[in-house]
């Protein structure tokens, strides 16, 4: 295992994945079942809900996409978002993070002063969960990304994964064998980015 701080360097978005793994699934399982119980939410809220979908089940994520996207994009655009989705269903799996709107309720009826800020408070704990997720499948050599079909796809991906109506899909974590290495991406200088004063 690389530092921690390796492990967010080498972080990157990488669209190339397969199905030949390098890790068994069972090691998945136990990574996303530690970081859900690991990473911290305001009020120890624990808000997050995630659902791992491999093989037929994966499968069937992306086929539902390819449905709902067939709805909305002009037949003369489809070929591009095809390709695109294509990418995503080559992969091994994909880890669908959800935020169970009835947890925030509790927490907005339990802390009334607070209630406006516990969405906002329940996106963060979940965009440290992707975060960390991802950072833990990435050092264990897999290749991952972070999509977002989300509105578009809730319904029938509720539907099929028989998750609660108060679980809202907020995005979808792509994963599989590495095929190519991510591209490098340009960085907006530090400097301009962290001020410090000491």
């Amino acid at each position: 295992m690389k530092s921690f701080q390796e492990a967010v360097i080498d972080r990157r978005t990488n669209y190339a994945i397969g199905k030949n793994i390098p890790v068994l699934e069972s090691q998945i399982i136990a990574a996303v079942e530690r970081m859900v119980l690991e990473v911290p939410s305001a009020f120890n809220m624990q808000s997050a809900r995630v659902v791992v979908a491999m093989n037929e089940h994966h499968d069937k994520v992306w086929e539902i996409t390819k449905a709902e996207l067939k709805k909305v994009v002009a037949p003369e655009k489809f070929d591009l978002v095809e390709e695109k989705r294509q990418g995503f269903a080559a992969g091994y799996g994909t880890i669908l993070f959800f935020e169970d709107n009835d947890s925030v309720g509790e927490m907005q009826k339990k802390f009334a002063p607070y209630a406006k800020y516990f969405p906002i408070w329940a996106s963060q704990a979940n965009g440290m969960l992707q975060f960390a997720v991802w950072t833990l499948l990435e050092d264990m050599g897999l290749g991952v990304s972070l999509q977002h079909y989300n509105p578009l796809i809730d319904e029938e991906i509720k539907k099929y994964f028989k998750v609660p109506e108060s679980w809202e899909l907020v995005a979808e974590m792509v994963f599989g064998e590495l095929l190519n290495p991510a591209a490098t991406i340009e960085k907006i200088p530090v400097k301009e980015r962290v001020k410090v004063f000491a």
